[in-house]
């Protein structure tokens, strides 16, 4: 595979963050991928969001799988940590990889045939362990590296670029994950960038696992008359539950909005997401509605975005096993072997 090296050059008048890092400092190389490429837009927005956090890039950690989708950490934070794993196996890899060193940023980037299909296990496991990450779907509903063939993410009745009338129900990802226990679950749409980055922001902040499926068109078989996942039916068919702003603790917080208008939800970290509401009713902390506004909705055949819901108190993986915080390979022998008598007490308190 060839990969084509963006120039080093940094003009000199590039604007910079608290860190003083530039936004190309977040870039990785020249995407490979079809012009217009919905997934193209996703690694602009991360590429955004990660440089309005001002995470140092070598303390995220990227994971993926197999797929157009999994392409992608090629070509955003190119001097962070990386690990492109077989079909499917992306949730198992980066699980290992919590658990061993908790003081990594995690963001899990798969595809709705690596997520929805192979990986299905995978991802349910990883979502209901909340293993502390950031889980990005990028959601076309085709095979786009095979030609095209449905997902298992379409939606029946939905025609492929042949012609070919998909019969099979689709998987909901974000009803899986509400289902399966995420503590952050939410949707986006490729060509929204003002509401995929709050929601990258707020979910990279949030403490525990954190669950986003973008709609993703592919512009080579999956953007025409007739697709559900095209450019043209989201955009005419997309129910915004909120608009967003992320606001971090580094910052100043204030939001210079109408009275009433303004929900603030504290992150497990203390960062907050702002929630401009549009409908008074919505809860976002009600799991159990998000679950029944997402099928009303549905059921319409429109698709619902933004943020669906976040648990106040959300705990991670570590959190439930009690782990010790050092990163594994930072404890020395004395605390891996500490001897038989800690291992008598252990077994004692077993018994």
């Amino acid at each position: 595979m060839t990969y084509l090296a963006k120039p080093k050059f940094h003009h000199p008048g590039l604007p910079k963050n608290e860190l003083g890092y530039t936004h190309r400092d977040y870039e990785g190389t020249v995407s490979t991928l079809c012009a217009g490429c919905g997934h193209d837009s996703i690694t602009a927005a991360i590429i955004q969001a990660c440089f309005e956090l001002a995470i140092e890039p070598h303390r995220v950690a990227k994971i993926s799988g197999i797929g157009c989708s999994s392409k992608t950490p090629t070509y955003f934070l190119g001097n962070s940590h990386g690990f492109n794993s077989v079909h499917g196996r992306m949730p198992s890899v980066l699980t290992g990889a919590n658990l061993a060193n908790r003081d990594l940023i995690y963001l899990g980037v798969s595809g709705d045939g690596d997520s929805a299909s192979i990986g299905l296990g995978q991802f349910a496991h990883c979502l209901r362990r909340g293993v502390n990450m950031t889980y990005i779907v990028e959601n076309n509903g085709v095979y786009g590296l095979t030609k095209g063939q449905f997902s298992a993410t379409a939606d029946r009745g939905s025609k492929s670029k042949r012609g070919v009338t998909n019969t099979d129900n689709s998987i909901d990802m974000v009803a899986m994950a509400l289902q399966l226990g995420a503590t952050f679950v939410a949707r986006s749409f490729s060509g929204d960038k003002d509401q995929l980055v709050p929601v990258l922001k707020a979910a990279i902040a949030h403490q525990g696992a954190a669950f986003i499926d973008v709609i993703s068109p592919c512009v080579a078989f999956n953007n025409h008359a007739g697709s559900t996942k095209s450019f043209d039916f989201v955009r005419e068919h997309n129910e915004a539950v909120n608009r967003l702003d992320f606001i971090s603790t580094r910052m100043p917080i204030g939001l210079q909005q109408e009275p009433g208008t303004v929900e603030i939800v504290e992150q497990h970290d203390g960062s907050k997401l702002a929630l401009r509401k549009l409908g008074a009713d919505y809860d976002v902390h009600d799991r159990g509605a998000a679950l029944g506004f997402l099928q009303h909705h549905a059921s319409k055949g429109q698709i619902v975005t933004g943020l669906l819901f976040v648990e106040k108190e959300a705990q991670d993986l570590h959190a439930h096993l009690g782990t010790v915080e050092a990163p594994l390979n930072k404890l020395e022998a004395k605390e891996l072997c500490p001897g038989s008598a800690v291992l008598d007490q252990i077994n004692a308190g077993l018994r």
